[in-house]
């Protein structure tokens, strides 16, 4: 964790605002059965690949963001909630006619009261065939990867993340830097990568069969890594923790941190990619980022909405697990 200020990685992947807006019930509606909220606020923050990008930089690392976004308010605010964090967003190409993609959660609650998710809706887009923008993705791939220590990828399905993109980062990579995945049912199309971090639903889908055991799930955890040609997968199975598979000895399994204080789950998969990753790309083993990983997605889901954590924090969470521990 010493070495997380001196590590560069490239973030690859689709870039999602997740808005927040917040109410306090006022009363039911004499217009349909649904409950009035008084509106009191709206929180705008990174989500998907660009909440990755936001437990980097929080971590301490400088990312390097290949990605897209919209010539739109949603677009604009996103840019701004990662420049806030110290994100250079000069990598982030901003794609007119595209609507940035924007997850919107309706959270009601009493003055007093923890507020609850009531209503979701999602503005979704799908990038354009066109290759203008594309080139110019690659032409950043190009110019930043030589000089990272890794790069994670983040494939929500929009269109961004395609084979092509991860071989031309593997080429631009510096040999030995890792490559590590996160794909919306899409992995084994992206081409070898070094590592992979799909939660149980995608695992499910790529064996064919829901695992229910850890037996199951180390089985096709261990078949999807020989597909790929990856070095390890980290499947992230809720509150049943993470297992990883290196296909050398058995299975690791991590139970989850802190699970009887979880309060959000959202965007915990992506905390886990972006410090494993990093973990990665500063040294570590990949037994040892997976345990570090699965710390940090235990932090994040004690917060609530899309949340990073600190470095400080994640020491601690050390410290306190060796502590049970030992």
């Amino acid at each position: 964790m010493e070495q997380f200020p001196s590590r560069r990685v490239v973030l690859y992947g689709d870039l999602v605002l997740d808005r927040f807006v917040l109410g306090t019930p006022k009363r039911i509606s004499r217009e349909a059965p649904v409950i009035i909220l008084r509106f009191e606020g709206q929180r705008d923050l990174p989500g998907g690949g660009a909440n990755a990008l936001a437990n980097l930089a929080a971590l301490g690392a400088t990312v390097l963001p290949a990605g897209v976004v919209g010539d739109d308010e949603a677009g604009e605010s996103l840019r701004r909630a990662l420049a806030t964090l110290g994100v250079d967003t000069s990598g982030i190409a901003v794609l007119s006619g595209f609507r940035t993609v924007t997850k919107v959660r309706v959270l009601a609650g009493g003055v007093a009261s923890l507020k609850h998710q009531v209503a979701r809706y999602d503005v979704e887009d799908h990038l354009p065939n066109h290759d203008s923008w594309r080139e110019r993705l690659f032409g950043r791939l190009a110019e930043v990867a030589p000089t990272a220590h890794g790069a994670a990828v983040s494939d929500y399905g929009y269109g961004l993340v395609s084979a092509d993109g991860v071989a031309r980062l593997r080429t631009a990579l510096p040999k030995g830097a890792p490559i590590v995945a996160d794909s919306r049912f899409a992995l084994e199309a992206l081409g070898p990568v070094d590592g992979a971090t799909p939660n149980l639903e995608e695992l499910a889908a790529a064996a064919g069969e829901v695992p229910e055991s850890d037996e199951g799930v180390a089985a096709a955890a261990e078949a999807l890594r020989r597909r790929l040609g990856a070095r390890f997968v980290a499947a992230t199975r809720g509150s049943d923790g993470l297992t990883l598979v290196t296909g050398d000895g058995p299975a690791l399994h991590l139970p989850v941190f802190g699970t009887d204080q979880v309060a959000d789950v959202t965007g915990a998969g992506d905390t886990v990619l972006a410090t494993l990753t990093l973990a990665l790309a500063a040294g570590a083993e990949p037994c040892d980022a997976a345990a570090i990983a699965n710390l940090a997605g235990g932090v994040v889901v004690t917060k609530l909405g899309t949340a990073t954590l600190s470095r400080d924090e994640l020491h601690r969470a050390i410290d306190q697990a060796t502590f049970l521990n030992d």
